[in-house]
C-alpha cells in the first residue's frame, strides 16, 4: 500500500512538471461580466401640460354661463395618477325637527389624467362632475309634538347634477368639444371644451 501511494504521488508530480500551466491556473472566480445585470428602473418621460376646461351653459341659442378652469398636468406622472380640482360651496339642508342642519357640497369637480399617444398626441382622460342650486322651494315641517310649535325650515334648494367621463386625443395647442348634454327638466344645454398646450 505504501508503494502504491508513493507511485501515485510521483505520477501527479510528473503530470504537473509536464504541464506547468495547470499548476499556475488560479481557481475560477465569477467575473463582473458573468453577473446578471441588475434590473434598470426606466426613467419616466414626463411632459408638463397646461390644461383648459370650459363648461358653457346655453338656454336655447343664448349663452347663459361660462365657467373656465385651468391647471397643470404632468403626462405619465407617478403611476398615471389623476390630477384633481375641487371648487364649490356647502349649501345648508334642513334635516328635520330637532336635527342638526346638514350641508351638501355643490360646485365643480374635475379629475384629469394625460398619457402619451404617439410621438405628437396626448390621450386625455377627463371626469367632470358639476352640481348647482337651480331654484328653491318652501316647505313646512310637521308639528313638533313636544312643545306644539311648528318648525319652519324655510327655503329648500333644488340641486341639479351633471357628470361625464370622457377621453380625447389632442396635440399641442389643440382644443376640442368633448361633451354636449341637455338637462331633461330645464332644457338647458351644457357643453364642455378642453384644450392642451405643452409648457416650454
Amino acid at each position: 500500500m505504501k508503494r502504491n501511494g508513493t507511485a501515485l504521488s510521483l505520477l501527479a508530480a510528473g503530470m504537473l512538471a509536464a504541464n506547468p500551466a495547470w499548476a499556475q491556473t488560479p481557481a475560477a472566480t465569477p467575473s463582473a461580466t458573468s453577473e446578471k445585470p441588475r434590473a434598470e428602473v426606466r426613467a419616466e418621460k414626463v411632459t408638463p401640460l397646461k390644461m383648459h376646461v370650459v363648461l358653457t351653459e346655453f338656454d336655447g341659442d343664448k349663452k347663459v354661463k361660462s365657467l373656465p378652469y385651468a391647471f397643470v398636468v404632468d403626462s405619465d406622472r407617478n403611476g398615471y395618477q389623476f390630477t384633481k380640482m375641487r371648487v364649490g360651496s356647502k349649501v345648508p339642508i334642513y334635516a328635520g325637527p330637532g336635527k342638526d342642519t346638514q350641508y351638501i357640497d355643490v360646485g365643480t369637480n374635475i379629475d384629469c389624467r394625460v398619457t402619451r399617444g404617439d410621438a405628437s398626441t396626448f390621450r386625455v382622460e377627463l371626469v367632470v362632475e358639476r352640481s348647482w342650486v337651480d331654484s328653491y322651494v318652501t316647505s313646512q315641517a310637521p308639528k313638533d309634538t313636544t312643545d306644539d310649535k311648528s318648525s319652519a325650515p324655510g327655503r329648500q334648494p333644488i340641486i341639479q347634477q351633471f357628470k361625464a367621463e370622457m377621453e380625447a386625443s389632442l396635440v399641442d395647442g389643440q382644443s376640442a368639444e368633448v361633451t354636449q348634454a341637455t338637462d331633461p327638466v330645464s332644457g338647458k344645454m351644457l357643453k364642455i371644451e378642453v384644450s392642451l398646450s405643452v409648457l416650454k
